[in-house]
């Protein structure tokens, strides 16, 4: 496959992440980060309540994939290992076989969607960490190691792992994602909207399974890594480490080829300062943590974005002093919106606006200056709707 049919697939994936993100409300830069997580070979966590598109977003990235072997699963605490890897084959166990079919199970799969992942059953739990790690399966019956096909699993749960079993699958997910409730009201509009309007057929760009695979196996590996992304990355752990928040080497080392993804994904040749970002996806543990991690990449990499979260910190302010009026007479709540709200979040708004600008024009990462944005678009609706008693209905067309 040479070059031009590499920078086909790349458009083709870039087209994909479009189009879902048209499809999935505020949901643009999770999709990216799905999509490169597969082009590196790696495995990711969407991790959020029930009811945020987890497993629908899934399945739609997954099926455009044409070719790929899918195998998708609910785990509980008693999802035997067979039924993930291939159950018994009763007619051979009647003429005294002792066999597995594999055909239509995770042994098989290209791309795989495990659901609730941190309840696997302790029966299953050696096995998935290699399925996850070394992408092998051990037979029941004994015998040499089966090698699975799998690119890349997807995984999802509503929680974080409160065992030390699931603590170990945790670790195997290089990169974490966090997704909740849809924040900007005209978002939720469309989505309550579409529950009872008919759709136009959506586009639907796929890749080939072989071009993906060369992709992953080829083309991503060989995107240039300067020395002074190398540099930014050991000043990134640094200053990591000042706020004790440490990362493994082993997670460390895979996140380069994170890096190499997210430049091969936008046709890039060589990693540059603006795939550092996904790093924010791949540093933390537990969900406190990520905002730290968040200004520490956003420090070294988009000053417009770090920014933008100093904003974001100042429309939460904003947010909690609404949510402690609630229950005051609408006149204090409309002076409280002159007098202070309402300059605050409109300022707020046009330096965002300009933030984007600048940011667009010299190549960097938008994604948490438009997370920032959607903030702003949600609690000026708030205050529209709570404050002020604008009908919900005009919002839209307010914002």
């Amino acid at each position: 496959m040479g070059a031009q049919d590499a920078q086909d697939t790349a458009k083709r994936l870039r087209a994909i992440s479009d189009e879902l993100s048209d499809r999935f409300y505020e949901r643009a830069d999770v999709v990216r980060t799905l999509v490169v997580t597969l082009l590196a070979g790696q495995h990711s966590l969407v991790l959020g309540p029930p009811g945020t598109a987890k497993s629908e977003m899934a399945r739609e990235l997954t099926g455009r994939v044409e070719g790929a072997a899918y195998w998708e699963i609910l785990l509980s605490k008693f999802t035997a290992p067979t039924r993930m890897f291939g159950p018994i084959d009763v007619a051979a166990l009647a003429r005294g076989e002792y066999r597995q079919v594999y055909d239509g199970r995770a042994t098989t799969a290209h791309i795989a969607f495990i659901d609730e992942i941190f309840k696997c059953s302790t029966a299953a739990l050696n096995e998935t960490l290699g399925y996850l790690n070394e992408r092998i399966y051990h037979p029941e019956s004994g015998g040499e190691p089966i090698r699975c096909p799998l690119i890349g699993a997807i995984t999802a749960s509503n929680e974080l792992p409160g065992e030390e079993d699931a603590a170990a699958i945790y670790d195997r997910l290089l990169v974490r994602i966090e997704v909740g409730y849809l924040e900007d009201p005209s978002n939720f509009a469309a989505l309550v909207r579409s529950a009872v309007s008919r759709p136009a057929a959506p586009t639907r760009t796929t890749v080939e399974l072989a071009a993906l695979q060369h992709a992953v196996t080829e083309a991503v590996p060989a995107v240039d890594v300067p020395d002074a992304i190398v540099d930014a990355v050991c000043t990134l752990r640094a200053a990591l480490r000042r706020k004790e928040l440490v990362a493994s080497d082993r997670r460390w080392r895979q996140a380069v080829g994170l890096l190499q993804a997210s430049a091969y994904l936008d046709g890039r040749p060589a990693v540059a300062e603006t795939d550092l970002s996904v790093l924010t996806h791949v540093l933390w543990d537990s969900p406190a943590e990520r905002p730290t991690v968040e200004r520490e990449v956003l420090q070294l990499v988009n000053p417009d974005a770090r920014e933008a979260l100093d904003l974001a910190d100042a429309i939460g302010e904003l947010e909690a002093q609404l949510d402690a009026m609630a229950g005051q007479s609408r006149e204090a709540l409309s002076e409280w919106v002159i007098k202070k709200a309402h300059n605050k979040l409109a300022m707020a708004g046009k330096r965002l606006e300009k933030l984007r600008e600048e940011a667009a024009s010299a190549g960097r990462s938008t994604a948490a200056i438009d997370r920032v944005t959607g903030r702003q678009r949600a609690v000026r609706a708030r205050v529209l709707t709570e404050a002020l008693g604008v009908d919900a209905s005009m919002v839209q067309a307010q914002l």
